[in-house]
């Protein structure tokens, strides 16, 4: 690099961009102790004229990166000038420490180091694993299927460090085991290979695995994506979700938080799932899928969904005890049921009818429309035992499910429910994600006593004759 001379002649044209020996300069050592590394790139000017930078900045001046521009160490520079055919060094070092916590040493640390010549602007990207923690099945491996398999062994998630997934984990042959606090987070995002563009982030649990995630009140487990960063903490659809596929069995879900991904749980045909005391919140697709499949669910919150909370089709057998639905901000129903799987995307080419047997005691389901349940019958009522349906002494919100061509009899199949609108009092405010009963609910007393489900979510004994419906009960 050189600075102009007066007769030099200088590039001008705003077509006139530089050019990187990288895109973007990785760190790839994971720091098992306080530790620094160096990588170096190059700006280049490919043109036969000199080419003026007006300025090169690192993005939020981090406590992690640090540049030397041209042998000058400094995070930022003005009004450099690059020779024909030349380049210039930038060097970049890192300095990470594992042991602190997530919010300043996260999983992933990514900057970017700004240019900006002719008006263009252009960037370089920079990114360092700043956690010890297990990378599974290791940091290269996004974007790619990796079968793992067990032999019918056991798969446990035990070690005090947290894990990071990464790609489409297909298990196989395996009882997974997330134990009590275990932290699993999972690195999402759009991925592609030769023959697909698709999102990244997926757990797939085979017909001959099983997960048993046991957390505890005190000790739950968390699944959620690897951006900890306080603008991504409600970020939905950072990952794809957990998906049993057909026959999963033996699978159980207690004390465990998933959120931020695209969808919650998917529980295929024939596949069985039970999950208690559990949350599932803040997907772009729906929380909670069952397709032909088997669900109870007890104490289980799913809310702030972009679609459904629960999407139960082609039928299937689905029992909900004391769980809440909250679907505000959707214009899709909280629940959905139906006994059918279209042939094609649009269902003219006609449907395959599955029965479906849904239950729902004690259970509010709420959201920002006026219908929060939809049901689709394919034989329109004809055939009652291939649609079945019962909601038991819970908060639901219908209008158009009673007119004359819909369920005008609704209520016969809801015992004891209470029908609400955006004006009544229910939560303490959803507008903040605060699902609590408020002091003035109308789920305050109005449950049936379950001798199975003494506790709600956090663990605050229920009235055992007149228990709140929901996931939680009140507390003065």
């Amino acid at each position: 690099m050189q600075y102009a001379c007066s007769d030099e002649s200088i590039i001008s044209d705003s077509s006139a961009q530089l050019v990187f020996s990288s895109d973007t300069i990785t760190f790839d050592t994971v720091f098992t102790s306080i530790g620094s590394a160096t990588r170096s790139f190059r700006a280049i000017n490919p043109h036969s004229e000199s080419i003026v930078i007006s300025a090169i900045e690192l993005g939020n001046e981090t406590a992690n990166f640090r540049l030397n521009i041209d042998g000058t160490p400094t995070n930022s520079a003005r009004e450099l000038t690059i020779l024909p055919n030349d380049s210039l060094w930038i060097f970049v070092e890192v300095t990470v420490d594992p042991d602190m916590p997530l919010s300043i040493s996260p999983f992933v640390i990514t900057e970017e180091v700004n240019f900006v010549t002719n008006g263009n602007e252009q960037s370089v990207t920079l990114e360092a694993w700043g956690q010890n923690a297990n990378y599974i099945p290791n940091r290269e491996s996004g974007g790619e299927f990796t079968r793992i398999s067990c032999q019918g062994d056991s798969l446990r998630f035990d070690d005090p460090k947290p894990y990071v997934l990464y790609g489409i984990l297909i298990i196989d042959s395996c009882q997974v085991v997330f134990p009590p606090g275990a932290e699993i987070y999972v690195h999402g995002g759009i991925a592609r290979n030769d023959d697909a563009i698709f999102n990244d982030g997926l757990v797939v649990i085979t017909e001959h695995s099983s997960l048993n995630s046991r957390g505890t009140l005190d000790q739950p487990v968390t699944i959620q994506g690897d951006r900890l960063e306080s603008a991504f903490s409600d970020v939905s659809g950072q990952w794809s979700g957990i998906r049993f596929l057909a026959g999963s069995r033996g699978n159980r879900i207690k004390h465990t938080h998933i959120k931020n991904s695209l969808v919650g749980v998917r529980v295929d045909s024939a596949a069985f799932l039970r999950i208690e005391d559990s949350k599932i919140q803040n997907t772009a697709g729906p929380g909670l899928i069952g397709i032909h499949s088997t669900i109870i669910g007890e104490n289980l919150l799913v809310t702030d969904n972009n679609t459904y909370s629960a999407l139960l089709t082609y039928g299937g057998n689905y029992t909900f005890l004391h769980s809440t639905f909250a679907n505000y901000g959707s214009q899709n129903a909280a629940v959905h049921l139906d006994n059918f799987s279209c042939i094609n995307n649009d269902c003219d080419l006609g449907a395959i009818p599955n029965k479906i047997n849904a239950n729902f005691t004690n259970c509010i389901i709420m959201g920002s429309s006026g219908d929060e349940i939809e049901l689709q019958d394919l034989f329109n009522g004809e055939e009652a035992l291939e649609f079945r349906f019962n909601f038991n002494h819970c908060i639901v919100s219908v209008d158009e499910l009673l007119e004359a061509d819909a369920y005008p009899n609704f209520f016969d199949d809801c015992e004891n429910c209470i029908n609400v609108t955006r004006d009544d009092l229910l939560f303490i405010d959803q507008d903040v994600q605060d699902y609590h009963l408020d002091t003035m609910s109308v789920a305050i007393d109005q449950g049936r006593p379950l001798p199975t489900v003494l506790l709600d979510l956090e663990g605050n004994a229920r009235d055992g004759n007149t228990p709140d419906i929901g996931c939680y009960e009140f507390q003065e």
